[in-house]
């Protein structure tokens, strides 16, 4: 076996290196360095990590007209002859949600009845999705054949041609781009794609990659009589991010954001988290999204186990210590109640975009990282504004931040979010240069009327 090992390796590096014979005993010092320097040369190129960079996003501004008031919420409910007391039971799942009135649905769910219909879904998503990547391509002066790989996602609207079809089709895209159309991933599926293409960027170098997150309000509406699926037709609202990435070297000095981390973390093997968020239907085979009771301890419990993960990368050696300390001490002293050290996250990033999946979640989370108020106020007003859109929240959020004028060159920002399966996924952005507050965005119109006193209703 040595002799063979050794005649391998004398093969390969006479073919490589014509002039190291090692039948003919040593070479000179100078050929020696020049095969140490190729082998170097050789092993950097083989794994060197190419960086992705975000070129740009646009986050999708629905007209002022498709606004859902609370009256109109519950006109909606009695109109489909829903019980009185479960339309008080939607009224106060409202009023604690922390939606505020501006946040809008698709026309059809304005319809009395609410229309329900694939034709209706595929309107929705057209509006949505064609206005977006019509936005993003002609501000950067992209055209669409240059467009390499194409990943969109959008959970429980899948329909034949897919998502990326339609938006293939509407721009003209090469027939040669790579498209992956996600389905059933969640809220957490927006940067599930941006993982995906992520992936796809380290094989296919010089490439350009269109990222797509939405999901489909008008089909999704529940009529039945179940109180852990009426949840979900007050929480979710219309919206959509379209994000532009690059592997290009030559857009690092135009991109907004470097890609640092995107940690993953899927729960789906404990029965608890699995159907904490179940789509099925109920004993009157009307199909809806049940929401469990036990869902914010079930985000909890992956959120841990996804900082576990992301914590090493991130964190400074200090904070890393001060956990290690506290779990060697609980183990030690196991009678003692001293509780778990919390790592201060705030030492590593300085922006957080927590998935506005209500404003319980958001609490929650804020209390498991020991984030202070300021931290969560992003999060907090893209709820407020614009509702939980799902998998497109994180952007809504970010774009908050950028609107505010509050990311800076050097900034880390942390996007955070859940979806079903149970999942909870992290990305971590850089930033790369100062953002210009006053580029327009989904937040322009009225940033200057934010942060706004959420009101507090009493449980």
């Amino acid at each position: 076996m040595v002799q063979f090992k050794l005649m391998t390796m004398e093969a390969l590096l006479s073919k490589y290196f014509p002039f190291y014979n090692l039948s003919e005993g040593s070479i000179s010092a100078t050929e020696s360095l020049a095969v140490i320097a190729s082998i170097l040369i050789l092993l950097c190129f083989c794994f060197r990590s190419s960086s992705i960079y975000l070129l740009d996003y646009v986050c999708y501004m629905p007209p002022d007209n498709l606004r859902l008031p609370y009256s109109h919420i519950v006109e909606h409910f009695e109109l489909c002859n829903f019980d009185p007391e479960l339309i008080g039971f939607e009224l106060k799942v409202l009023e604690r949600s922390g939606i505020g009135v501006e946040a809008c649905v698709p026309e059809s769910v304005h319809e009395l009845p609410p229309d329900d219909s694939m034709k209706r879904a595929q309107a929705e998503v057209e509006s949505v999705l064609f206005r977006i990547v019509k936005d993003l391509l002609s501000k950067h002066k992209v055209h669409p054949k240059s467009i390499d790989i194409l990943v969109s996602n959008c959970s429980l609207f899948c329909p034949t041609p897919s998502i990326t079809s339609m938006i293939i089709n509407k721009f003209g895209f090469r027939s040669n781009v790579k498209s992956v159309n996600l389905s059933g991933m969640g809220c957490s599926a927006g940067l599930l794609s941006i993982n995906l293409a992520k992936d796809l960027l380290r094989v296919h170098k010089n490439s350009l990659a269109l990222v797509l997150s939405m999901e489909a309000v008008a089909p999704n509406g529940y009529r039945g009589n179940t109180k852990s699926k009426l949840i979900a037709n007050v929480l979710f609202r219309m919206g959509g991010a379209a994000i532009l990435l690059s592997n290009k070297k030559q857009h690092k000095p135009v991109a907004k954001y470097k890609l640092e981390h995107l940690v993953r973390t899927h729960m789906g093997s404990n029965d608890k988290a699995y159907q904490s968020v179940y789509q099925e239907p109920d004993e009157d085979e009307i199909v809806g999204v049940s929401l469990s009771r036990s869902l914010l301890s079930v985000a909890a419990s992956a959120l841990r186990t996804n900082i576990t993960d992301l914590g090493p990368l991130v964190l400074p050696y200090s904070e890393q210590l001060r956990y290690g300390w506290s779990v060697i001490s609980r183990k030690m002293w196991a009678r003692g109640n001293k509780e778990m050290y919390v790592p201060n996250f705030r030492k590593a990033f300085e922006h957080f975009c927590i998935h506005a999946g209500g404003k319980s979640v958001v609490d929650a989370i804020e209390e498991s990282l020991k984030l202070h108020k300021k931290d969560g106020e992003a999060s907090r007003m893209a709820l407020y504004r614009f509702g939980n859109t799902s998998s497109s929240s994180v952007w809504y959020e970010l774009c908050y931040l950028e609107a505010k004028g509050r990311v800076k060159k050097g900034d880390r920002v942390w996007q955070i979010a859940f979806g079903s399966g149970f999942k909870c996924n992290s990305a971590v952005w850089k930033c790369l240069s100062d953002i210009d507050p006053n580029v327009r965005n989904a937040w322009s119109d009225r940033i200057h009327l934010y942060p706004v006193e959420i009101p507090v209703f009493d449980c």
